[in-house]
This record gives structure tokens, sequence and C-alpha cells, in this order.
């Protein structure tokens, strides 16, 4: 690769580093929307049902939980919901079996858009995706199952409508070890110290 094509790479990487760290210090400084982006899903919980005794749940996903018409968080396991990338708004039916296993079924998928982002880190340490000037939270088990690390293109997965807090990781495009290496030689030793390299954990 010529030093031309290299510096090319370090100015595009520094530039999303910075667009994603504008976005973050824009939400900071705004604070919390009046209403959450949960919220914008709600309604479809009007319309769900509880069966006699309780074992047949139906209930709206919310990027991590599912929460039943009571309005109760009955929790979906990471793998399952990276696996059958279930998308905040999905109407989810819950089995409840007689030994307390919880068996979740998706019965109506919301409308869907898929974007491209870049994968981030917040203040906190935690993964964000920004896409189309909006950082989303993923789930960290599907981030895990491809080995993503910062400033990896992802490809999310949406609703249509609605303001959506949380995305549906389909795929990740990984930096190539050259671009890693630009990102080491500007300093960017943070995003290499969070690399997710669990190659045990399986969807």
């Amino acid at each position: 690769m010529s030093n031309l094509a290299l510096i090319a790479q370090m100015i595009d990487s520094a530039e999303k580093n910075i667009q994603s760290a504008k976005q973050l210090l824009r939400e900071m400084m705004g604070g919390l929307p009046a209403k959450s982006a949960a919220a914008s899903f709600t309604p479809k919980l009007t319309d769900l049902s509880v069966s006699e005794g309780g074992k047949v749940i139906e209930g709206a996903f919310d990027g991590q939980n599912m929460i039943g018409p009571d309005n109760k968080q009955y929790p979906v396991p990471a793998n399952y919901a990276s696996k059958s990338k279930l998308v905040q708004g999905d109407v989810l039916k819950l089995t409840i079996a007689d030994d307390g296993s919880f068996i979740y079924k998706q019965i109506n998928p919301i409308e869907r858009k898929k974007m491209l982002g870049i994968l981030t880190l917040d203040d906190k340490g935690d993964f964000r995706v920004l896409a189309e000037g909006k950082i989303y939270r993923v789930l960290l088990a599907s981030l895990t199952y491809f080995k993503a690390e910062p400033a990896d293109e992802v490809t999310i997965i949406v609703p249509k409508e609605g303001d959506s807090e949380w995305a549906a990781v389909e795929n990740v495009i990984k930096k190539s070890a050259s671009q890693h290496a630009a990102d080491m030689e500007m300093g960017d030793t943070s995003a290499s110290r969070r690399m997710i390299m669990d190659e045990d954990e399986e969807l």
C-alpha cells in the first residue's frame, strides 16, 4: 500500500471518530428526552394478551426484554434476540413451561429498514452504532459473535417507523489490519484495548 493510500485511510478513520465523538457530546449535553424512544412502541401492548393461568403471554420487544400487556418485563435471552435479529417493537409470544423455562416465538415482526453505521464506544465503555446521525444501542452478544471492534462498519436493522433506541446487528464489515495499524499510529489505543475477542461465545 502506498503512503498516500495509508494517509487517506488514516484521515477517513479520524473523520469517522470525530463524527462519533461529536454525536456523543451532543447527546450528553442535550440530556435525556422527555419521552423515551421505547415509549413510541408501547401502544402495541394494548392489543396483546395473557392466557388463562398466565402460561402464554404476548408482548412487545423493547430491545432487551419483552414488555407484557401488564407492563411487566420478561427477559429475552440475548443470544436468541441476536440470532433472530429481533427489532424493537416486534411482537413475541412467551410460553412459560411447567418447569419454568421461557420459550419465545416471534409472531408479528414490525416493518424494518437497514442502515450502515460505525461502531463506537461511549464514555462508559458501552458499544453504540452511529448511523444516519443517530446513535443506537445494540446487544453485546451480536458484536461478540462477529468479533466486532470500534470503528468497524456495522449493518443494522431498525423499525421503519418510529424513534427506536435499539438496533439489531445484521453484519459487521471488519477493518483491515492496515487500518487498525493506522489507528494505533494515531494513538487510538483505547479501541484496541476494548476489542471483543471471545471466540468461544456463540449465538
